[in-house]
């Protein structure tokens, strides 16, 4: 352009009046949910004896979050690896029954509930046996290995009534659910796109977990563990890596996107698989044997807004939303929510008319001012602000909630339903990647179909 003429930002700056100052953002604490503590008293009538199945690196977690809380007790658990039965009762402090057969749990009439934390494949048959003996069962996310399983476990838990929790605990988070209200409420307008990503940089991050250095086929059910998968000639590696497999787990789709995806529906209201499903992705820095990307980008079509997410092991980015409208933009992140407003109107003359005559130009501009020019010292000052609040990884509210709900014979949020539907975006964004398609939900077939 030559210097007669203006840029965007020069004519915005030489004929900007009206535009609103942005406040300092104020923070706001939200207050946590009350959970009573674990020292207060409970009726025996009132206690819930559950049993875990599954030990590991995130049952271990949940079972020491849950004995924390009030009124449930650990009577016995599961795993086919016998080093982590000494873990469990080093977890509930005392000597527990522990078995390698999950079936012992359903059998014993002493137990209520289940917390399940088994790989992937193992999650429709223990969740599906769990319901048909009568068992409620907190089961860790991704809900399903795949769209079928999904399908099956979703059918079980109605036929059977009995309670069903999937473990992405951001549907009991505080955060999320102010984040829930403030969107219902209309505070960023119209949603026109959703985006959100989370990255890590490190080998613990990507999965190449080690394996315990004992593990051998004397101390683990090779054979079962493995289910009905294609068997295999035993390998600590798969064990404790087993997300790096499309056979076993559901890579970082499963892990990680299922996170995003399940914060989303709740936060948006929305509880339906997307209608359609495009994914990128590839093995760029974990050259380690995986079949599962390391780097995995997918744009979901839910009917309405746009919704773009991707996860990388190869970079560390914060685990972030940006809900974004008309009215600004809602950024949700582990700690916080910051809103951060837009009139979504002119905050100065439309640059267009750069391309009037000089004439026709100022006519122009003298007159937007005298129409949106503020009265000087009423100038609008747009207020920003955050909320912040406990981790939305916390997994104690999400547990309290799943207790709560067995005791009250009271469905929770995320059920069968709510976990499926969210399991089948991971599948979908899983089906794009390796068909090297769009994909499309066929509600009709129950399949996943390539667009």
């Amino acid at each position: 352009m030559s210097k007669k003429g203006f840029s965007r930002r020069e004519f915005l700056q030489s004929t900007a009046g009206a535009t609103g100052a942005l406040a300092a953002a104020p923070s706001i604490f939200l207050k946590p949910e009350y959970i009573p503590s674990a020292l207060e008293r409970m009726a025996p009538s009132d206690t819930l004896r559950f049993g875990i199945i599954g030990i590991g690196m995130q049952g271990s977690g949940l079972l020491t979050a849950a004995v924390q809380l009030p009124g449930v007790q650990c009577v016995a658990a599961c795993d086919l690896y016998d080093g982590r039965h000494l873990l469990a009762q080093e977890i509930v402090g005392k000597k527990i029954p522990t078995t390698r057969r999950y079936q012992d749990l359903l059998d014993n009439k002493e137990i209520d509930c289940l917390i399940a934390a088994v790989p992937d494949h193992w999650h429709k048959q223990v969740v599906v046996d769990a319901v048909n003996a009568g068992k409620d069962i907190y089961c860790e996310k991704p809900m399903s290995h795949s769209a079928a399983d999904g399908l099956a476990m979703v059918a079980a838990a109605q036929k059977t009534g009995r309670i069903v929790q999937i473990g992405s605990q951001r549907v009991s988070s505080v955060i999320c659910a102010k984040a829930k209200e403030m969107i219902a409420q209309g505070t960023i307008g119209t949603l026109t796109l959703v985006e959100g990503s989370l990255g890590r940089n490190d080998p613990t991050g990507a999965w190449e977990y080690p394996p315990p250095p004992d593990l051998s086929p004397s101390n683990l059910d090779w054979d079962t563990w493995q289910g009905t998968v294609p068997k295999v000639p035993f390998n600590p590696n798969i064990f404790a890596r087993w997300r790096c497999w499309k056979e076993y787990g559901t890579g970082l789709a499963g892990d990680l996107l299922v996170h995003l995806v399940s914060g989303m529906n709740f936060m948006l209201g929305w509880n339906a698989p997307p209608k359609k499903a495009m994914s990128l992705g590839a093995i760029l820095r974990f050259q380690d044997g995986r079949n599962m990307p390391d780097v995995h980008a997918t744009l979901f079509d839910y009917g309405s807004a746009p919704v773009y997410l991707r996860l990388n092991l190869g970079c560390e980015t914060p685990e972030i939303y940006r809900f974004q409208g008309s009215k600004g933009i809602l950024e949700v992140t582990e700690f916080a929510i910051t809103y951060y407003p837009q009139t979504g109107e002119d905050s100065a003359p439309s640059y267009y008319t750069s391309g009037y005559p000089q004439k026709m130009r100022d006519a122009y501009v003298a007159e937007w001012h005298a129409k949106n020019d503020p009265v000087p010292g009423k100038e609008p000052v747009l207020e920003g602000y955050t909320y912040r609040g406990d981790s939305w990884d916390d997994e104690k509210p999400h547990l309290w909630r799943y207790f709560q709900g067995v005791k009250n014979h009271q469905q929770v949020t995320e059920d069968a339903v709510f976990g499926n539907n969210a399991a089948l975006a991971c599948h979908m964004s899983n089906e794009s990647y390796f068909r090297k398609s769009a994909v499309v939900w066929d509600a009709a077939s129950g399949t996943i179909k390539s667009a």
